[in-house]
């Protein structure tokens, strides 16, 4: 099993902000509900790819993206895997209650979101679907903390794959199904921790990957488990005051060496979804290659890595809005969001994908 969002304090990142007082009504643009996809393409590569590099956008399939970059190129991905972080039980009293566990912090103790009508009493045993017990051990990370510790009667993992369900962001209207255990998990996800998917990646099939290597697009991962916090609208007046949720993450000492050959030839970096974009910001920030991360990207943010970014639509009012508009450019991905909802492009973790190049 893979590190799951084991807390260290080596690399906590504070937004750096050049543009203060911006408030979140900026980044409002919202597709109608119809649009929001509920399930994922037919086929992962069949999904539509928005090309944003140029001033106009361009509608092509993401079958072609091979095509849109060039022989030396580097594509760093996130191999998070998604867990199923999703358990339900039932308190002594008979109230029910849901879990969404966000950390493992080992001896099988796990930090997690709480929905229950009635929060219970410190030491209470809730007795989860499947036969397991959680007991509730404190708040997290401190007494006032919004986050739960729970004390597992077995090992999370294992008990999480058995009895959990996949963690389906909250505009997802259906159960998770075995499609989704599936589809809402990349290819080449090996490490599991994250509650959420690194969903850019989700197009990748076999055969898309087959096509970059053809052309000489050569390939590196990171590791960044994605909290719940990732779907969190902005709500602060400022975005300078809004709180960031911490990660887990890694830079692999492989893909730090690819990076270093990629500039010594010249390439291009391109960072597949903005977990990618916030690992290596994170590390080029800090010089520390594992850690936690809160780093906040906004306009006016300095770029140290990326060149070019593939990433989904976002949510209205979120921190990744704002972040591509800081790496594109806030009036061209607000155009490009506007162009997409008029082609009734399918928005968020199923929906489609564009293509961004780092602006000044």
């Amino acid at each position: 099993m893979g590190q799951f969002c084991l807390f260290s304090s080596l690399a906590r990142v504070r937004p750096t902000l050049k543009h203060a007082h911006i408030h979140p009504r900026r980044f409002r643009l919202r597709p109608s509900p119809d649009l929001i996809a509920q399930h994922p393409a037919a086929v992962r590569s069949g999904s539509r790819l928005l090309d944003g590099r140029g001033d106009a956008p361009v509608d092509r399939g993401f079958r072609e993206l091979p095509d849109l970059l060039q022989s030396g190129d580097l594509l760093v991905f996130n191999d998070t895997q998604v867990v199923k972080a999703r358990l339900f039980g039932e308190k002594p009293t008979g109230g029910k209650l849901e879990l969404l566990v966000e950390r493992v912090l080992g001896e099988n103790e796990v930090v997690a979101h709480m929905k229950v009508s009635k929060k219970p009493p410190l030491g209470t045993v809730v007795r989860m679907a499947g036969g397991f017990t959680a007991t509730l051990l404190g708040r997290y990370p401190d007494q006032d903390g919004p986050l739960f510790r729970f004390g597992f009667s077995g090992d999370p993992y294992a008990l999480m794959e058995q009895h959990g369900h996949v963690p389906l962001p909250p505009y997802i209207e259906h159960a998770d199904t075995a499609e989704d255990a599936s589809r809402y998990q990349t290819v080449f996800a090996r490490n599991p921790g994250a509650v959420a998917a690194p969903t850019a990646a989700l197009h990748f099939d076999e055969g898309v990957l087959a096509g970059t290597e053809a052309r000489g697009i050569r390939r590196a991962s990171v590791t960044l488990h994605v909290g719940a916090g990732t779907f969190q609208p902005v709500k602060t007046e400022d975005i300078a005051q809004h709180r960031m949720h911490s990660e887990w993450y890694e830079v692999p000492e492989a893909t730090q060496q690819a990076i270093a050959e990629l500039r010594r030839r010249g390439g291009r970096l391109v960072a597949v979804g903005t977990t990618t974009v916030r690992t290596l910001e994170s590390w080029g920030k800090t010089g520390l290659a594992r850690g936690d991360t809160d780093i906040f990207i906004t306009p006016g943010f300095a770029f140290r890595h990326v060149d070019l970014m593939l990433t989904n639509f976002h949510l209205p009012k979120s921190t990744l809005m704002m972040l591509v508009s800081a790496f594109a450019g806030y009036e061209h991905v607000m155009a490009l969001y506007r162009h997409a909802i008029a082609q009734r492009y399918r928005f968020f973790s199923y929906g489609d994908a564009m293509l961004l190049e780092r602006r000044p």
